[in-house]
């Protein structure tokens, strides 16, 4: 083949190649393996019905009335043991999605999570979270 002929064949390849979106880099938090458990200790929130029905980011679809969490870091699945500071409430949940995307807060928790708690009204809370053994 020619160098003409290859040129716009090659441009082509490039421009294709160019469109294609890098994939996400996730960084996972690495849960110690120790007898001690991973707890950690700073500010909740919650989230719902704008949310309810759309996928997570583990791929699931969100539904708001069951008892799971956002965590920037943690592997999808791991379940945590959460705690209100504020009135010793406790929930168990499950790390399905990413989160939370505001500074200062250590997780975002479904509706049901948040009303099991008793955080709904407060929107915000003090919580301190454990990770559980898998099962």
């Amino acid at each position: 083949m020619s160098m003409p002929r290859v040129l716009p064949a090659l441009m082509l390849a490039l421009a294709v190649a160019g469109c294609a979106a890098p994939a996400p880099v996730r960084t996972m938090m690495p849960v110690p393996s120790s007898t001690k458990p991973f707890t950690e200790t700073g500010r909740a929130s919650w989230y719902g019905e704008p949310h309810h029905g759309r996928h997570t980011a583990n791929g699931e679809r969100f539904d708001m009335h069951a008892l799971t969490a956002a965590h920037p870091s943690l592997p999808f699945g791991t379940r945590l043991r959460v705690v209100n500071l504020d009135n010793d409430r406790e929930v168990e949940v499950r790390v399905n999605d990413r989160g939370p995307s505001i500074s200062g807060r250590i997780l975002d928790l479904s509706y049901a999570a948040a009303r099991a708690l008793q955080a709904v009204e407060a929107g915000i809370i003090r919580v301190r979270f454990t990770v559980l053994p898998a099962e």
